[in-house]
């Protein structure tokens, strides 16, 4: 019997997955699709019986944009939510707003998985003269943030997203789930492989493998000393998410045309 339970998942899909282009800490709305996959994902977790306490997010609005779908479709959107930037999807440094197929075709598809996938890789850092770095950088939601914006990452491994995340999870995450609330984490891909990492334990090198659909919650099982019963569990048709898993996993590979 589980001591603790919580919902862990990756928002919606955005307007840049759409695109297939790294969007890391750009900011940006749903989908058409990913709101359609937030509010099933709701509609899921509602029929499954789920009532939350409380709500965590990312300060990225696609990340709390699907807590507001998924809570609005459960009937719950008094549940409190807090959002932090230690909950940001990995950035991706300079690769941010480039093509992810495009970068497969230049660069090869082995080294797009690695920066893509792998524990310790980190892409080659932003600079001041990357399109998007004015846009990031002098976003008003990162003078709120717990570090000041010069020593906020300008590009990040797993490793590094897990580093910047466990603070979050061991001094605000854990003491709630062990009060007894049932938790709602909204978060990204990156940040929310970096938790399951650590939290079942997953090694560095099989860590690459673990590949997260959008809107798809996961149930993690915890005993009393936040150890997994058992491997997490996708809620929802597996058929539909083993083809959308595979979905995220061709993004990084070369289109067919161009092969």
């Amino acid at each position: 019997m589980a001591k603790y339970r919580l919902v862990l998942l990756r928002h919606g899909e955005g307007a840049w997955t759409k695109e297939n282009r790294f969007c890391s800490w750009v900011d940006q709305k749903l989908s058409s699709d990913g709101i359609k996959e937030a509010q099933n994902c709701g509609k899921h977790l509602k029929a499954l019986g789920f009532e939350f306490d409380l709500v965590f997010t990312s300060v990225l609005s696609r990340s709390i944009q699907t807590a507001w779908l998924i809570l609005e479709e459960m009937g719950q959107e008094w549940v409190p939510i807090q959002s932090s930037w230690r909950l940001n999807e990995r950035h991706y440094g300079a690769l941010i707003g480039l093509n992810r197929a495009e970068m497969a075709l230049n660069h090869g598809e082995e080294q797009v998985k690695i920066w893509r996938r792998s524990y310790d890789v980190t892409p080659p850092p932003i600079s001041e003269s990357h399109p998007y770095y004015e846009e990031i950088y002098s976003d008003r939601r990162y003078k709120c943030s717990d570090v000041s914006q010069e020593n906020l990452p300008k590009a990040e491994s797993l490793k590094d997203v897990l580093d910047r995340l466990l603070p979050y999870w061991n001094e605000k995450i854990v003491p709630e789930l062990k009060s007894g609330k049932m938790i709602l984490i909204s978060a990204h891909g990156n940040s929310s492989r970096a938790l399951l990492k650590h939290v079942e334990g997953i090694s560095d090198e099989d860590i690459i493998n673990v590949t997260l659909p959008t809107g798809v919650p996961i149930l993690l099982e915890l005993d009393e000393n936040l150890r997994p019963l058992g491997p997490h569990q996708f809620l929802g048709d597996q058929e539909a998410i083993q083809a959308a898993i595979k979905k995220v996993e061709d993004q990084g590979k070369v289109k067919s045309a161009e092969k």
